[in-house]
């Protein structure tokens, strides 16, 4: 997820308010002896490009070379590999050039393509507003629900609704990538927790009301449901990359967390850290076994 294009995420959450900074790198993950893949392709979002992780190797896209594709890699060891995933991406990038000097996503399978990671949606659904949304209504009324009530005034959950019409983008996705790379495997992920899973907030770190840190901890959940559901349709293998990040989220401190706050320099804001690429590619290199 990224929020507008990239670079702009970190200056707009940046404006919004504070807190401290840093991250660790956990162990190197095992080797996947066991798996031979020809030809990997990693495409999605600034949840897949690393978004502000040390050390950015493509300003444009804000890809770093200790993103999730890049320390999968490292333990498949593939024939080939290209990374194209570039902060910022919805669905529609894949198919269209995002920047004048970014190609679609797409354009980097090929028949011969036999591992292809995805991670999107985060910005079709507006990441980037949410974000800045809640954080801002929740310096105004922390003990409340105002960013919810923001959101279902009209008596309908308006993100909700939002993520159910992502989904026919995502069929599309996986359809596209099969049109592309018939013989590839398809694995898509999840998102990591970024709040608490028990519903609680932590308002000395990032302004999100207490009434709704569970509200929004229940729409991350129906995002990742809803990608969950796309891929057990269309043959995909859904990467489930939130379970093993429960106790990593935004509120934990320094060594711990795989999510950053909104003052930091160890990733983009709101974004994984270099442990939270880490866990990412755990869990890709499970699921490709």
């Amino acid at each position: 997820m990224s929020s507008c294009r990239a670079r702009s995420a970190v200056a707009l959450a940046t404006a919004t308010a504070a807190v401290t900074a840093g991250a660790g790198l956990g162990a190197s993950p095992a080797l996947a002896d066991d798996v031979t893949v020809h030809r990997y392709v990693a495409l999605g979002d600034s949840y897949a490009s690393g978004a502000g992780v040390p050390n950015i190797v493509d300003q444009t896209c804000s890809r770093s070379d200790r993103n999730y594709p890049s320390v999968a890699g490292a333990a498949l060891r593939p024939g080939a590999q290209k990374d194209v995933t570039c902060g910022g991406a919805t669905t529609k990038d894949l198919n269209s050039a995002q920047f004048p000097s970014v190609t679609p996503q797409l354009d980097a399978l090929s028949k011969d393509t036999d591992l292809v990671t995805l991670t999107i949606g985060g910005n079709d659904i507006g990441f980037g507003d949410i974000i800045v949304r809640c954080v801002s209504l929740g310096l105004l009324n922390p003990l409340g629900s105002p960013c919810k009530k923001s959101y279902t005034w009209t008596g309908k959950d308006e993100l909700a609704a939002t993520i159910e019409n992502t989904a026919p983008k995502i069929s599309r996705a996986i359809a596209d990538i099969r049109g592309r790379a018939p013989h590839a495997k398809v694995l898509i992920t999840g998102y990591p927790a970024i709040l608490p899973d028990d519903g609680s907030n932590c308002p000395s770190v990032v302004s999100i009301a207490k009434g709704d840190a569970p509200w929004l901890r229940d729409t991350h959940k129906h995002l990742n449901t809803m990608i969950a559901k796309q891929a057990a349709e269309h043959g995909a293998v859904y990467v489930d990359t939130y379970s093993k990040s429960v106790g990593h989220d935004v509120c934990k401190p320094v060594g711990t967390r795989w999510i950053e706050p909104l003052i930091t320099n160890a990733a983009a804001p709101f974004h994984p850290n270099a442990a939270g690429e880490k866990a990412m590619a755990d869990a890709v290199l499970a699921a490709t076994r």
